[in-house]
């Protein structure tokens, strides 16, 4: 059974950078395995925030976060990273790491059929 865990979330100001990661096991990851970050507010539906696959790379973004983060990904660790810059408070939400095996890169929750429990990002204004 594939486990994502996501780490790095936490407290931060407008204009501040963060990076969370998202460790994945439970399978034999040499193979690709496309790995992405959604985000969830308060009241509002998840949605997607970036993505790419282990072993190929092939990063993409939604349109909010273009410019400010870079998705990267470990493959010898089996993690995926998110780097986001210049943080504002709108970006607040709980950011849950998603997988599905194969190259598929995409947005939709149903694109995906694993989900880690999420980390909390609050940016204070």
């Amino acid at each position: 059974q594939v486990r994502l865990v996501e780490s790095g979330g936490g407290l931060v100001r407008a204009g501040d950078s963060l990076r969370l990661s998202c460790a994945a096991s439970g399978r034999n990851f040499r193979t690709p395995f496309t790995m992405g970050w959604f985000r969830q507010a308060p009241e509002k539906e998840r949605e997607f925030v970036a993505a790419a696959t282990l072993n190929i790379g092939s990063p993409t973004y939604a349109d909010s976060v273009k410019g400010r983060a870079t998705i990267s990904t470990d493959n010898v660790k089996s993690t995926l990273y998110l780097q986001m810059n210049t943080l504002k408070p709108e970006d607040s939400a709980v950011y849950y790491c998603a997988g599905i095996p194969g190259f598929r890169l995409g947005s939709r929750l149903e694109d995906y059929n694993y989900w880690g429990q999420g980390t909390q990002v609050t940016v204070s204004s």
